[in-house]
C-alpha cells in the first residue's frame, strides 16, 4: 500500500486539495485577503502558520491526556498564543520589513480557526505523530491557497512577483494596464471565490 492511500498519507494529503481549510471548510479567510498583496509576506505567514499549527498540533497531543476536559480551550490558547509569540518574534529579529507588512496578522494566527479546529477535532484524539501530519497537511493547504492568490494579485495588480517584473515591456507598449482592484481587498475576496467555487466543482462529495 502507498503512503498516500495509507492513513498517515490520507491525513497528510487530504488537506491539501480535497479539505482543504480555506477552499473547502472556508476557514482562516480574513487573512488571505490581508496579507496577499504579494507573494513574500504571503509565503512568510504561510510558513509562520504551518509552523505554528504543527507545533501546536504536536504539543497538544503530548499532553492531551492530562488537560482537564472544563479547561481545554483555555489550555489551547496558551499553547498557541505562547508560539505565535516565538513566531513573532522570530520575524522582527530577521525579517523586520516584512514583519511590518505582516503587521498584527501574527499575532491574530491565535485567533485562526484552522490552527484552534485542528488542536480540538484532530489533537486531541490522535498520537503526536498524527497531529504532526495533520497540522503539516493543513498548513500546506493553507499555503497553497494563500501563495496562489497572492501571486495572481501582484503579477495582475503590479506586474511583477517577489519584486521582479515579470510582466513584458512590450505588454505595457500594446495598451496593457495593470488591474488596479487586485491591489485592493476586493481582488483577494473574489480570486478565493473563484478558487472555492473551483473546488467545489471538482471534489463536490469528497470526504
Amino acid at each position: 500500500m502507498s503512503f498516500v492511500k495509507s492513513k498517515e498519507g490520507q491525513v497528510l494529503t487530504k488537506p491539501l486539495i480535497a479539505v482543504n481549510p480555506v477552499m473547502i471548510q472556508t476557514l482562516g479567510v480574513c487573512s488571505s485577503l490581508a496579507v496577499t498583496v504579494q507573494l513574500k509576506p504571503a509565503l512568510v505567514m504561510s510558513i509562520s502558520l504551518l509552523v505554528v499549527t504543527t507545533a501546536s498540533n504536536v504539543i497538544i497531543s503530548m499532553i492531551r491526556n492530562i488537560i482537564p476536559a472544563k479547561i481545554r480551550i483555555i489550555t489551547y490558547m496558551v499553547i498557541i498564543s505562547t508560539l505565535v509569540a516565538l513566531a513573532d518574534q522570530v520575524l522582527k529579529a530577521y525579517l523586520f520589513e516584512v514583519s511590518k507588512q505582516l503587521s498584527v496578522f501574527v499575532g491574530l494566527i491565535i485567533t485562526n480557526c484552522i490552527v484552534m479546529g485542528r488542536a480540538e477535532a484532530f489533537a486531541t484524539t490522535n498520537t503526536p505523530k498524527m497531529a504532526a501530519l495533520d497540522g503539516i497537511g493543513n498548513g500546506l493547504g493553507y499555503s497553497i491557497v494563500l501563495c496562489a492568490v497572492a501571486t495572481a494579485r501582484e503579477i495582475l495588480g503590479s506586474g511583477k512577483l517577489m519584486g521582479f517584473k515579470v510582466v513584458p515591456e512590450a505588454l505595457y507598449d500594446a495598451g496593457y494596464v495593470n488591474n488596479g482592484l487586485m491591489v485592493l481587498a476586493p481582488g483577494a475576496f473574489f480570486l478565493i471565490g473563484i478558487f472555492i467555487w473551483l473546488s467545489k466543482t471538482f471534489y463536490k462529495g469528497e470526504k
